[in-house]
């Protein structure tokens, strides 16, 4: 089996091929670029593709990274999740960024009890959700203020996940400073969870309509000119 898994929701480009039946990646590329996700991520899906000598014949189904995080890198790596699904006639299967960071902290951390994952969200807002120690998800994620954070933690919350858990007010300790897990972690969530392969953005876009351009309405008693 080999499962084409690509995250494009952050500053990260990656994508992996993984064999879900052993557990095993057999190729993999990370790269931290910022911006500039639908340039590189074909470029980078390739790469991985020649290093396991597969093609896109040999795919088996698509995992893909569905936010919350970067509005436009989630589109891009939704859409070209879609698009080879759809080529070939492929099952594809969405996870969270929230997810894959605590698929990533259950793997490399000792986790004595249930744990908050945090993500920074930009314009002051932080994503939020609480996982058990082995990884289950005990609520919804959801936004909320960072000021307001540190009130919305569990009081039996052991353990702070995610580059927004640092900046909390309290003396839990941290890990996993990312805002998305490893692309292997990615790859391995999928094996947890499962969401349709659509956006999750748990905020509304930055840009708004240029309101102050728009012409005025012709009225019904105006002839058009």
């Amino acid at each position: 089996m080999s499962v084409l898994v690509l995250d494009t929701a952050a500053r990260f480009c990656s994508a992996c091929l993984y064999d879900p039946a052993a557990d095993a990646i057999r190729a993999a590329r990370e790269e931290e670029i910022g911006r500039g996700h639908a340039e590189r991520l074909m470029g980078v899906v390739a790469d991985v593709m020649d290093e396991a000598g597969a093609g896109f014949g040999d795919l088996t189904g698509l995992t893909v990274t569905i936010g919350p995080g970067s509005f436009t890198g989630i589109r891009v790596g939704v859409a070209a999740a879609r698009g080879i699904a759809v080529a070939r006639n492929l099952p594809v299967t969405g996870v969270t960024t929230l997810e894959s960071l605590a698929v990533q902290a259950t793997n490399e951390t000792r986790v004595e009890g249930p744990f908050a994952v945090l993500i920074a969200g930009g314009r002051g807002q932080i994503f939020m959700q609480h996982f058990s120690a082995a990884g289950e998800a005990l609520d919804e994620a959801r936004a909320m203020a960072e000021d307001e954070a540190d009130k919305h933690l569990r009081p039996d919350c052991a353990l702070l996940v995610g580059d927004a858990a640092a900046g909390m007010e309290t003396d839990l300790p941290t890990t996993v400073d990312r805002p998305v897990g490893t692309i292997g972690a990615v790859a391995r969530a999928a094996r947890l969870f499962e969401h349709a392969p659509s956006p999750l953005y748990l905020r509304g876009a930055d840009a708004k309509p240029q309101t102050g351009f728009a012409l005025p309405r012709r009225s019904d008693g105006e002839d058009a000119a």
